[in-house]
């Protein structure tokens, strides 16, 4: 006779549209001397925030104005677009990690005092913010691929490799890009079952 089944383990999954990470030798290129991002609003993330400021990203094929700017500061700059996004851009951007720069693609990034072109374009891999205990509880390990099952939005899809990141302080959810979010029919935050490994 089988036993119990095992709970079903749920995920909340936010959509993460185009956004960009700066420097702050690239804070002050675009915005000033002495310039600093202030705050919007805060983000579900601990200690991240939406800025006020934004800016253009132009690509050989095209141009996209009014991008948003995540804060805080980082040490290197990061720019986050969807396949879709590339494209129009006319640049091809690899699926990467957060952080995995090397190599990526370079971009030009224009604000009100002046412009950059620099690397760090990336299509952002799906993964999942995850608190420790929420990891232990769920039996897995930073680093671990999932695959996260979104039901009831009318075009059912399984995300496959999402990445675990074990993060203490973190808000435990799945991330994935507006093309992912369209490809499954979700227009805000949905409710995803993590139902198995990855690869």
């Amino acid at each position: 006779m089988a036993g119990p089944a095992a709970p079903v383990i749920h995920v909340p999954v936010a959509v993460s549209a185009r956004h960009v990470h700066l420097s702050r030798a690239h804070v002050e290129a675009l915005f000033g001397p002495g310039a600093r991002l202030h705050p919007d609003f805060a983000l579900r993330q601990p200690g991240n925030f939406a800025a006020t400021e934004r800016v253009t990203l132009e690509g050989s094929g095209g141009r996209i104005e009014g991008v948003r700017i995540l804060g805080p500061e980082r040490s290197r700059t990061q720019i986050e677009v969807s396949r879709t996004d590339a494209i129009h851009l006319g640049i091809e951007a690899p699926v990467r990690m957060s952080g995995d720069l090397d190599g990526t693609p370079q971009i030009s990034l224009i604000g009100p005092a002046g412009a950059v072109t620099t690397n760090g374009l990336i299509i952002a891999a799906r993964h999942i913010h995850m608190i420790p205990a929420d990891a232990h509880r769920w039996g897995l390990s930073d680093g671990e691929a999932v695959t996260v099952a979104v039901r009831g939005t009318g075009r059912d899809i399984d995300f496959a490799g999402a990445v675990v990141r074990i993060q203490p302080g973190a808000f435990t959810e799945m991330h994935i890009d507006t093309d992912e979010a369209n490809a499954a029919g979700i227009t805000g935050v949905a409710i995803g079952d993590l139902i198995e490994p990855g690869v």
